[in-house]
């Protein structure tokens, strides 16, 4: 990664092979609602402009992940949020000495429901 404190959207889209198209809509707020349609994905100046800190990065791949497996393509944005903040809740409760069985079994549940949709939406 580069050493710079924050990355402008052009270098982070380079960096994780996203377009900047893609981060922009995910980094906007959600008309019917009003809310951001994934959380902290990146800071924002006072003109506007987004900058990407490390935290911002990793969710950034994150939700790559979640939402381009392979050749996949989960097209539940609302989805990939849930599991972001979940995972992102988790980790920063988290008591190091107890380990958190429930969460790992949650992320287990949920990608069982994702390789099950991945294969109805291949066999139509």
């Amino acid at each position: 990664m580069i050493n710079k404190k924050y990355l402008n959207i052009s270098e982070v889209s380079k960096m994780l092979e996203i377009e900047e198209y893609k981060i922009r809509y995910w980094d906007s707020i959600d008309p019917k609602t009003n809310k951001f349609r994934v959380e902290g994905i990146s800071t924002k100046s006072k003109g506007g402009t987004r900058y990407f800190n490390k935290e911002n990065i990793k969710k950034l791949e994150k939700l790559k992940r979640i939402l381009y497996d392979g050749n996949n393509h989960n097209y539940s944005i609302k989805l990939a949020e849930k599991i972001l903040s979940s995972n992102y809740k988790s980790s920063n409760n988290k008591d190091e000495n107890y380990p958190n069985n429930q969460h790992i079994d949650n992320i287990e549940k949920i990608e069982q429901i994702l390789n099950k949709m991945r294969l109805l939406l291949n066999n139509n």
